[in-house]
């Protein structure tokens, strides 16, 4: 599902979200559990922004340590808009890895609120929707669709962001190719084409395939 920021802008009556991120998941399920709630995202971004601003970087690489040791939603919230480039990577053993923004000033009232309001979008969202969040692989999510159903897939992308929560190589992008040519639902992928140096070579050797024959009558 990546940040869910598809499923939430298109707003579905029902909609599953899958990752095998565990702690994307979990942040989402704290919202839509109220275990997580606008006020608190409010105070806790306003403390810890004002200890990143008095401590620097010593303070960002604290909550990191926690983080992986606790995993809670809240701090998981911080490092993503506090790392470098807002990026989200893990290394072999699990842990967050990702440095500093070199940006003490981070949480300035402005930003706070709007990611106060991004949470309670999703909040009142989540309250009048029927979706479910679930920790698990492509295989199985795609393996439970059916006629009907519409798939939207954001998996890393081949050959360019592939640090993610467990990374991504030319064996899954096949495996994910396979799932989704065999699945009866209908599908859309989030992937790249090309860029000023290169082509993303998949999209000629895979899944021009699957729309090739989707096309033929």
């Amino acid at each position: 599902m990546g940040t869910g920021v598809v499923a939430f802008n298109l707003a579905p009556k029902h909609a599953l979200l899958c990752d095998t991120n565990p702690h994307l998941v979990n942040f989402y399920q704290a919202i839509m559990e109220d275990d997580i709630t606008p006020l608190m995202v409010k105070q806790f971004l306003e403390k810890e922004g004002a200890d990143l601003l008095e401590k620097g970087e010593a303070h960002y690489y604290k909550i990191r340590d926690r983080f992986n040791e606790k995993h809670m939603p809240l701090d998981f919230l911080f490092l993503n808009r506090a790392g470098f480039n807002g990026m989200i990577r893990f290394n072999r053993k699990g842990g967050f890895n990702i440095p500093f923004c070199k940006k003490p000033r981070r949480f300035a009232q402005s930003y706070v609120t709007k990611i106060v309001n991004q949470v309670s979008l999703v909040s009142r969202l989540l309250k009048t929707k029927d979706f479910v969040f679930e920790c698990q692989s492509f295989q199985e999510t795609i393996a439970g669709g059916g006629l009907g159903d519409i798939i939207y897939c954001d998996p890393p992308y081949i050959d360019r962001h592939v640090d993610y929560y467990n990374g991504w190589n030319e064996e899954q992008e096949k495996a994910l190719f396979r799932s989704l040519s065999e699945s009866k639902s209908k599908f859309i992928l989030s992937t790249w084409h090309h860029n000023d140096f290169r082509e993303n070579e998949y999209i000629e050797s895979l899944w021009l395939v699957v729309m090739k024959r989707i096309e033929t009558p």
